[in-house]
């Protein structure tokens, strides 16, 4: 077996010839990247325009000049922050467990991060928060956003969002409108065989972003990058996946997350993103591959594989395992879906891994009037205004804020450990 396990191997002269195609000046495939990022002032200029258009107090200032009413939202969040209005790690123990919170042990080197999906408008945020204050209740450490790109520009939502972020401690995700599931940032098309999400279900093969908008791609990432200090974003296509690895190896600080869309649902596929992953590290070892976000079909041996492999390469604390706990109720799988009681068999022995929390607990989806839908992502502010659907979508949301709880408390129940919003939740 081990004169057949040999033959596994890579040979270096293969790899050899992977590099030279790479570094090959007359490459039209790499050329196309590089002019890209030169156009935009070159490695260290795009960092460095990043990292100002990040702080804090640049975006506050940039509110301030728009006269954002978003602007009072945030004063209000920070002395909520300040004056610890907030439930602590140590009273939410409490909270749940009683007087047995002083004879338990808690391993916080197994804490799951607790995610919350699609996060849209960031009015939402202050509700949440005033809900967490009123109820005693953990805000999450992580959010996903599925909001169009160009809606968030029009009204300062991206800015007053990734301000709003830093003030609580989370780190959050943001999908470019380059997808082929819509028209992308210039109206066109994108995808021409599809008429918009109801069309998609008969070209599982091509979603993602065909033929010139791998490069555009790249463009819309390194204009959110420099103009608002955006970093991480979702991937959903094994191109542009590779180019996010390009991008990183060539210097410029870019993190993604891979959607769940992309269909890792086995330990081969897992092992073939990890291992392009480490193959286009940096030197130090570092990776763009910050989240990875398994199907929904993975189930919990999967996962201890992906964990096994992910040590390996060494990537056990950069690549975080997320893993969704609840889903839309319509238009996305069947239901009921509801994976805690396999998260909490896992969760104290795999590191670094994120409780998904995109619909509410089936039971409370089921009686609802209009229970979260997958599709609702895909429709404009205008028409959500229109229809009068903003406060349902709104509670929506709220029942996932429940369902991350639900989580935290069955978490806690059995003295595992949890990551909720880092500035907000005092240890």
């Amino acid at each position: 077996m081990d004169n057949v396990r040999e033959k596994l191997g890579i040979k270096e002269e293969h790899l050899k010839e992977i590099n030279d195609f790479l570094l090959r000046k007359d490459n039209p495939v790499t050329n196309g990247l590089l002019k890209i990022v030169e156009k935009y002032g070159g490695v260290n200029e795009i960092n460095r325009k990043a990292k100002e258009s990040r702080r804090l107090e640049n975006l506050v200032k940039c509110l301030e000049e728009k006269k954002s009413p978003f602007i009072k939202d945030l004063e209000w969040l920070t002395r909520q922050r300040d004056k610890e209005a907030f439930i602590s790690i140590g009273d939410y123990r409490k909270k749940i467990l009683g007087n047995k919170t002083e004879t338990m042990k808690f391993d916080e080197s197994f804490a799951i991060t607790l995610e919350i999906s699609a996060f849209n408008f960031f009015p939402w945020l202050i509700e949440e928060a005033k809900h967490a204050i009123e109820r005693q209740d953990l805000m999450p450490s992580r959010y996903i956003r599925v909001r169009s790109m160009k809606e968030q520009v029009e009204d300062d939502d991206i800015i007053a969002f990734a301000a709003a972020m830093q003030i609580i401690g989370a780190s959050y995700v943001q999908t470019l409108d380059t997808k082929g599931t819509l028209p992308g940032p210039e109206g066109k098309p994108i995808n021409v065989h599809l008429g918009g999400p109801e069309t998609i279900t008969g070209y599982f093969g091509g979603v993602g972003v065909p033929n010139e908008y791998a490069l555009k791609w790249v463009e819309e990432f390194l204009h959110y990058y420099t103009e608002y200090g955006l970093t991480q974003v979702l991937n959903i296509n094994s191109g542009t996946v590779l180019l996010g690895y390009l991008l990183h190896k060539l210097g410029i600080d870019i993190e993604f997350k891979i959607s769940v869309f992309l269909g890792n649902d086995n330990p081969y596929s897992i092992l073939w993103t990890l291992m392009t992953a480490k193959l286009l590290s940096r030197d130090d070892g570092s990776t763009p591959l910050i989240g990875f976000n398994l199907s929904n079909s993975v189930n919990n041996e999967t996962i201890e594989l992906s964990a096994h492999m992910r040590k390996a390469f060494g990537f056990e604390d950069i690549v975080r395992i997320e893993h969704h706990i609840t889903e839309a109720y319509k238009s996305i799988l069947r239901q009921p879906y509801d994976r805690l009681g396999e998260l909490v068999e896992i969760a104290d022995h795999v590191k670094n891994i994120s409780a998904k929390h995109e619909g509410g607990a089936p039971e409370i989806e089921k009686t609802r009037e209009q229970p979260s839908d997958i599709l609702d992502y895909f429709i404009p502010k205008k028409e959500i205004i229109e229809k009068g659907l903003m406060p349902k979508l709104l509670s929506n949301y709220m029942d996932k804020h429940d369902a991350l709880n639900r989580t935290a408390k069955a978490l806690t129940e059995r003295s595992l450990t949890f990551i909720a919003a880092q500035k907000l939740h005092k240890k």
